[in-house]
This record gives C-alpha cells, structure tokens and sequence, in this order.
C-alpha cells in the first residue's frame, strides 16, 4: 500500500519506519528541513530503542523516502496519515492549528480519492469538525478514520509489534478494509467504532494511566503516616487482575509528552461541556503537589535552606530510555532547586542537550558521568531511574560528597537498607527507612 505519513516526531517517525518495514511503501513528510536532511541522511533525530535500524534497513530497501513536497507525496499516495502535533494552550485546551493547516492542505490538493488517519492525539469531536469544516468540502471522496496510537517513548518499536489493540474509528467500511490490511501482520485485536469514540478511548487511556499513578502516590504518602511501607503495599494491590501491577510506582509523579498534556486537555473539553470530572482534577493536583513533596523532603533534611548547597539531579528526561524532556518532573526539580538559590549539577545519559536549551543558570553545571555529577555534593536526587544511576558504586559515591549526604530516592529505584548501612540520609516515597 503506497502511504503517506505527514509528521515525524515520536509518532509519525515511528509509524512510517515500522509501516516500510512491514512491506509497505511509505513517503515520510517533513517540512523542517534541519530533521529532513537528518532523516535522508538515516540519521533519526529522536532516541528510541531499534529504530536507527529499522530506519536505515527501510530507506536501503527503498520502502521509505523522506520529503518536504506534501503536494506531490499526496499525488501518488492511496493513504494519508496525520502526525502533527497538537500540544497544550496556556488555557489547557489542545493546539489544532496544525491539524487544521494539514486539512486544508490535503483538501486543497486531493487529486484522486484518499482516506486520511488520524494518528495525532485529537480531542473528541476533532474528526466530526474537520470532516464538516475541510474534507467534505473536497472535490475527491476523502475517508476518514481516528487510529490513535499507544506507544510508549523509549519502548515504542516494541509496542508497535506488540500492541494490545488496534483501534479503528470511521463510519467507512472501505476504509476500516484499508486499516486491516495496512495492520494485517499485526495480530493485536482489530477494534472497530465510530471516530468519535476512538478519539475518547486515547484519552481515556492516557486519564486512567495517569490516575494509577497519582492513586498509588496518595497511597504512598499516607503509608508515611501509619507506619505502612508502599514496597510491600503497591506489589500485592497489582497482584488483583482486575488493578495490575503496571503505573503502581510510587515517586515524584509522572511527566512526557501525553499524560500531562492528555489530563489537561481531557480537564478542558470537561469544563466546555459544563462536567467538572472531579477525579481528573485530583489526579493532577496530587501529581504536580509531588514534586514539591519531594522538595520539602530535601528542605527537611537539609534544614530548611538550600542557598550555596550543591546537589546533584541525576535524571532530566521524564523516564528511561528516551531522551524527551517534555513535563519532566527532573526539569521542574531542578528549576526549584535553582530558585532556592542551590548550585546543580546535573547529569543525564541522554538528554543533556534538550536540558541545556531549557535550563539557563549559572546556578546549574551539567555532567555527562554521574561520578561527576555527584562529586563535592551534600545531596542527590534522582529524579529519573535510568540503570546507569541505580547500579551505582554508592560507596564511591558518598566517599566524594560532604555531609550530610542526603539521597532524594524520587523514584524508589535504589535499594533502601543497603543505602542506609552506608551511612546516606535516605529518602523516599511510602518506604520504611527505620
């Protein structure tokens, strides 16, 4: 099938290299030409796990090519799909201006029949809006389908061929057809509905997920205050089938490019329709309230004064294994840390250079090796659980930092008894340190 992917950040880049590498013939449109030439070049500029490969097995095999020429990808293509982004207003609404640009081009250059797909994550409504507003008014029979993507960052190749389900929303039998052959090596459920409510189960996916976490942190903060320890607590809870273990990770809460943006922008279509959806509310004020629990943990142990106090961050993407920065809890600590009038030094195995753009501060030094990074200091947080900091030599740790040699664990990744035998004023969330 001859396709084009308009889009290649995370989503659209993943989706047009494992789209190729499932036989596929896949025209990737990108209008910045600093990533443009980077792709043409099989150069990704994105980290994920696998994908350099793909990407350079497909563009040697001829099954993708990359181009900023939407006109002529559009001219020879039977299937668009959309990977724009849409991220949040200062209002929490969702960003649509470029979806409706990539509309109005589509409809202005259709040529022939073409079913375009949604992959960016859209409001409810959104599709409804551009068939009435855009592709209806098209002198080609343009289809319709919502077929939104759950990809994890950094573990994103993976779940594209391992997916749970596959949802396909159009009022289209021909284009539900396209959609099982485009995904016919995939043996994920095939799920079938409308647009409208394929758009809502995105949301509802992301909402839920991030509910997990905030749920489990209010868990791990009253386990502070009965003497409960969340390590034994989270794990049985997820025993139940019907919970799971998965998202019941107790820390500084949970950051990227979907949940925080996803919760605002659910919260908002909530409140334009006059529902006050109190439980996703909650859900963010408990996330946003954890970092500065973590903060006060740090003030406490380091009394009350963080002024000309170095620590450590170790961790500045919101999670392992990719370098995004977007909503990481590391970025906002270290902005804390640096209005506290604290000297940072910061490291991260990937994301040093995304870090560096956003964070500007005498106050902050940032370090590619976490010996590094830790030395000189009277505290570390760890606000991301890379493997590269978890399985420290924390003994050559503390012997290179000053008193009192307090660890924030902000995600309750090290083991606590070994940490405290080595004389560390321990830190965490929910855990027994007595």
């Amino acid at each position: 099938m001859n396709v084009t992917v308009i889009g290649t950040g995370y989503v659209g880049l993943i989706a047009a290299c494992c789209l190729a590498n499932s036989g596929h013939q896949i025209t990737g449109v990108e209008k910045n030409l600093t990533k443009l030439t980077m792709l043409q070049q099989r150069q990704s500029p994105i980290y994920e796990e696998g994908l350099v490969e793909i990407l350079t097995k497909v563009i040697d095999n001829g099954s993708i090519k990359f181009t900023d020429d939407l006109a002529l990808a559009i001219s020879t293509t039977d299937l668009v799909i959309i990977a724009v982004g849409t991220p949040s207003l200062s209002d929490d609404r969702v960003d649509l201006s470029q979806i409706f640009a990539v509309a109005e081009t589509i409809t202005a250059l259709a040529t022939r029949p073409l079913t375009v797909v949604m992959k960016s994550t859209v409001p409810p409504g959104t599709g409804k809006m551009l068939i009435d507003r855009y592709f209806s008014q098209c002198s080609q029979e343009i289809s319709y389908v919502s077929n939104p993507e759950f990809l994890r960052e950094g573990r994103a190749v993976w779940d594209w061929y391992n997916t749970d389900r596959i949802i396909i929303g159009t009022h289209n039998q021909k284009a539900a057809n396209q959609l099982n052959e485009l995904y016919a090596d995939l043996a994920a459920p095939k799920v079938h509905m409308d647009v409208t409510s394929a758009e809502m189960v995105k949301y509802a996916s992301n909402a839920f997920l991030a509910t997990k976490i905030s749920f489990i942190n209010e868990i791990a903060n009253l386990c502070e205050y009965v003497g409960a320890d969340i390590d034994a607590v989270a794990p049985a809870v997820g025993m139940d089938n019907r919970i799971g273990k998965q998202f019941l990770n107790a820390g500084l809460g949970y950051g990227g490019s979907c949940f925080p943006k996803d919760t605002k922008g659910l919260r908002f279509i909530a409140s334009y329709y006059g529902y006050p959806f109190s439980v996703l509310k909650a859900v963010m004020e408990v996330n946003s309230a954890q970092k500065i629990r973590g903060m006060r943990k740090l003030l406490t142990a380091l009394d009350n004064n963080l002024y000309n106090k170095r620590i450590a961050l170790l961790g500045l993407s919101f999670k392992p294994g990719t370098d995004d920065t977007r909503e990481s809890p590391g970025l906002d600590i270290a902005e804390m840390l640096i209005s506290e009038g604290a000297l940072v030094q910061a490291c991260d195995p990937l994301a040093l250079a995304s870090a560096k753009t956003l964070l500007h501060s005498e106050q902050i030094t940032f370090h590619e090796a976490p010996y590094q990074a830790v030395a000189g200091c009277q505290a570390i947080i760890l606000a991301t659980e890379w493997p590269e900091f978890t399985h420290l030599d924390w003994q050559k740790i503390k012997n290179s930092m000053q008193a009192p040699y307090v660890l924030l664990d902000g995600r309750n990744a090290i083991p606590k008894e070994s940490i405290k035998n080595l004389g560390f004023h321990y830190l965490s969330f929910g855990r027994q340190t007595d």
